[in-house]
C-alpha cells in the first residue's frame, strides 16, 4: 500500500507540473518571453555566491516533456517493479534523477550545469548498479568511467570561463565567439557533450547501460541522460556554426549514426536494438546541430523522447511477460499474445522509422531535406541517408522476429495483456506519439519555410526508407546472414555487431596493458630480485645463523654457560678500555 502510494503520489505531482510548464512554455513561445532570475545566496563583503535560472520557452517546453515522461515511467514501475522490496528507494533514486536534469535545464551557468551534469553522472552510476549483479557493476563502471571525461572537460571549460569574470556563458557567446579562450571552452564543451551523447569514441556505454531496469532505461534513454549533451551543445550552438568544432561534431555524429544503425541490425538483445537505436537518434541530432540548426536538433530530441520511451516500455512490457528473456530470437508471433503491447510497440516502431504523420516523421523528414537543401559534401550526405535506411532495416527486423512469425517461446507460457498499469502508462504516450509531432512541428515552425528540391532528392527519402525496409526484412527471412559459418562472414557480423569493436577498446584496450606492467613488475620486483635480496635472503640467512647456533649448542648447558660467561668477558673488556 505504502509504495502504491509513493509512485502515485509521484505520478500525480509530476503529471500536473508537466502540465503547468507546458501551458507557460507556450506562453513564453508566443510573446517571445525569456526570464532571467537572479538569487544572491550568500554576500560576504563584495563577494557574492549568486544562484542564476534562465527560464524561456525551450527550457520549459523541455522540462514539461522530462517530467511527463518521467511520471508516466513512475506509473509503469509501479506494476513492473512491483515484486521489488526496495521500491521507495527506487522512486527516490528516479526523482532525483529528474530534479538533476531540471538543474541542468535552467542553468545559464557553468557551475550550476556541472551540479546538475554530476548529479546525473551519479544517479545514473546508482540506478545501472540497481541490480546487484557482475553485469552490472561492470556496466555501472564503465558508464561512471566514460562520463567522469567529459566532467572532466566541463570543470576545465569553468577553469577557462575565468577569463570573463563570470560563469554566466550566455552573456559572453555572441560577443566573444571569435575568442581564443571562448574556442577552447567550446572544445571542452563539446567533449562533455560527446561522452554524455555516447558519440564516437565514447559510444560503448551507453548499449551497456541496458543492465538498469527496463523503466529506468525507458527515461534514460528517452529524454534525460543521453539528452543532456545534446541540450548543451544547443546552448553552445554559436560556438558550432561555421567552425572547426562543428565540422568535426559533425563528422564524429554522422560515424555515430552509421555504426549504431549497422550494430543494431547484428543485435538479438531486444533492450540493446533500442539501445542502438537511441545512439543513432542522437547521431542525427548532433550532426544538424553541427550543420547550425539548433531548433530542428530540439524540435527531434523531443519528438524522439516520446517514441523512445514508448518503446522500452513496450520492450519492458515484453521482457515482463517472457520471464526476463530479451533474446528476440525466442519470441516471435506477440501479436497474437499481446495484442495492445504490439500495437503500441508498432506505432513506436513506425514513428522511428519516419511514417508520415506520426511524431518522428515531422522531425525527421523535414531535418532529411535541410540537409538535402545544404552545402554538404558526399560523405556526410550518405551517412545521413544510409542511416536512415538502416533505422527501417533494424525496425523492420525487430518487428519480424518479435511481433510476426511463429511463436519461438515454450507452449505452456505466461503470457498476456493483462498488465493494466503498464498499459495505462504506455498508452499516455502512444496518444502523444500520434499527435505530438504535429503539434510541435506547428508551435516551434509556426510559419512555413519553402523547401524547393527536385523530384528525385524530394523522393529520396521515402526510397531510402523503403529500400532499407527491403533490406530489413531480406536479412531477416529470405537469406539469412548469421547461419553462414565462413570465417570471413562471421569476422565482418562480429566487427559490426561489436559496434566496430569500442566496447572492447574501452574496457580490455585500457586495461590490459597497465595489468601486464603490473603483472611485469610483481614478478620482477615484489617476487624477483628485491625479494631475493630483502625479505626472503634476510629470513634465509637468519634461519642460517639459528641452525648453526643450534647445532653449536646442542641442547648443552655446559656450552650454553660458557658462551654466556666468554660474552661477559668480552663486555667487560670492552668497559675497561
Amino acid at each position: 500500500m505504502k509504495f502504491i502510494s509513493i509512485c502515485f503520489i509521484s505520478f500525480l505531482s509530476l503529471f500536473s507540473i508537466s502540465m503547468s510548464l507546458f501551458i507557460l512554455s507556450l506562453k513564453f513561445l508566443m510573446m517571445d518571453m525569456t526570464i532571467f532570475i537572479e538569487w544572491e545566496v550568500v554576500s560576504l563583503n563584495s563577494m557574492m555566491i549568486v544562484m542564476t535560472l534562465l527560464f524561456d520557452w525551450m527550457s520549459l517546453m523541455f522540462m514539461s516533456f522530462v517530467l511527463l515522461i518521467s511520471s508516466l515511467v513512475i506509473y509503469y514501475s509501479k506494476e513492473y517493479m512491483a515484486e521489488d522490496l526496495n521500491i521507495s528507494r527506487f522512486i527516490m533514486l528516479v526523482l532525483m534523477f529528474v530534479m538533476s536534469m531540471m538543474l541542468l535545464i535552467i542553468s545559464p551557468n557553468l557551475i550550476s550545469i556541472l551540479l546538475g551534469w554530476d548529479g546525473l553522472g551519479l544517479v545514473s552510476y546508482c540506478l545501472v548498479i540497481y541490480f546487484q549483479n557482475i553485469k552490472s557493476y561492470n556496466a555501472g563502471m564503465l558508464t561512471a568511467l566514460s562520463n567522469r571525461i567529459g566532467d572532466v572537460a566541463l570543470l576545465l571549460a569553468i577553469a577557462w570561463m575565468l577569463n570573463y569574470g563570470s560563469w554566466n556563458y550566455i552573456f559572453y557567446l555572441e560577443a566573444m565567439k571569435l575568442d581564443y579562450e571562448m574556442m577552447i571552452i567550446g572544445g571542452l564543451v563539446m567533449l562533455a557533450a560527446m561522452t554524455k551523447s555516447a558519440q564516437i569514441p565514447f559510444s560503448s556505454w551507453l548499449p551497456a547501460a541496458m543492465a538498469a531496469p527496463t523503466p529506468v532505461s525507458a527515461l534514460v534513454h528517452s529524454s534525460t541522460l543521453v539528452t543532456a549533451g545534446v541540450y548543451l551543445l544547443i546552448r553552445f550552438n554559436i560556438l558550432l556554426a561555421d567552425t572547426f568544432l562543428g565540422q568535426f561534431v559533425l563528422i564524429m555524429a554522422g560515424l555515430t549514426m552509421f555504426m549504431a544503425g549497422l550494430g543494431a541490425n547484428f543485435e538479438f538483445d531486444l533492450k540493446k536494438i533500442i539501445a542502438l537505436s537511441t545512439l543513432s537518434q542522437l547521431g542525427l541530432m548532433m550532426s544538424i546541430l553541427a550543420m547550425g540548426f539548433p531548433k530542428l536538433a530540439f524540435f527531434h530530441l523531443l519528438t524522439h523522447a516520446l517514441f523512445k520511451a514508448l518503446l522500452f516500455m513496450c520492450a519492458g512490457a515484453i521482457i515482463h511477460n517472457m520471464k526476463n528473456s530479451q533474446d528476440i530470437r525466442s519470441m516471435g508471433g506477440l501479436i497474437l499474445q499481446m495484442p495492445l503491447t504490439s500495437s503500441f510497440m508498432n506505432v513506436a516502431n513506425l514513428a522511428l522509422c519516419g511514417m508520415p504523420f506520426l511524431a518522428g516523421f515531422y522531425s525527421k523528414d523535414l531535418i532529411l531535406e535541410i540537409v538535402s537543401l545544404s552545402y554538404l559534401n558526399m560523405f556526410s550526405y550518405f551517412l545521413y541517408f544510409f542511416s536512415t535506411g538502416l533505422t527501417v532495416s533494424y525496425s523492420l527486423r525487430l518487428v519480424f522476429y518479435s511481433l510476426t512469425g511463429e511463436f519461438n517461446s515454450f507452449s505452456l507460457h505466461p503470457m498476456n495483456d493483462e498488465s493494466w498499469i503498464m498499459l495505462r502508462g504506455m498508452s499516455g504516450l502512444y496518444i502523444m506519439v500520434i499527435i505530438g509531432g504535429s503539434m510541435l512541428s506547428w508551435l516551434i515552425f509556426p510559419t512555413v519555410d519553402m523547401i524547393c528540391l527536385p523530384f528525385l532528392m524530394k523522393m529520396m527519402t521515402l526510397m531510402v526508407c523503403i529500400g532499407g525496409g527491403l533490406f530489413g526484412y531480406l536479412i531477416s527471412n529470405v537469406s539469412n546472414i548469421y547461419s553462414n559459418k565462413s570465417l570471413n562472414s562471421y569476422n565482418i557480423s562480429m566487427f559490426l555487431g561489436s559496434m566496430w569493436f569500442m566496447p572492447m577498446i574501452s574496457t580490455l584496450g585500457v586495461i590490459k596493458s597497465p595489468l601486464n606492467l603490473g603483472w611485469k613488475s610483481i614478478k620482477s620486483f615484489d617476487q624477483g630480485w628485491s625479494e631475493y635480496f630483502g625479505g626472503q635472503m634476510m629470513y634465509s640467512t637468519m634461519k642460517n645463523y639459528s641452525k648453526y647456533s643450534q647445532i653449536l649448542q646442542n641442547n648443552n648447558l655446559k656450552i650454553y654457560l660458557l658462551s654466556f660467561v666468554i660474552w661477559l668477558l668480552i663486555l667487560m673488556s670492552m668497559l675497561i678500555y
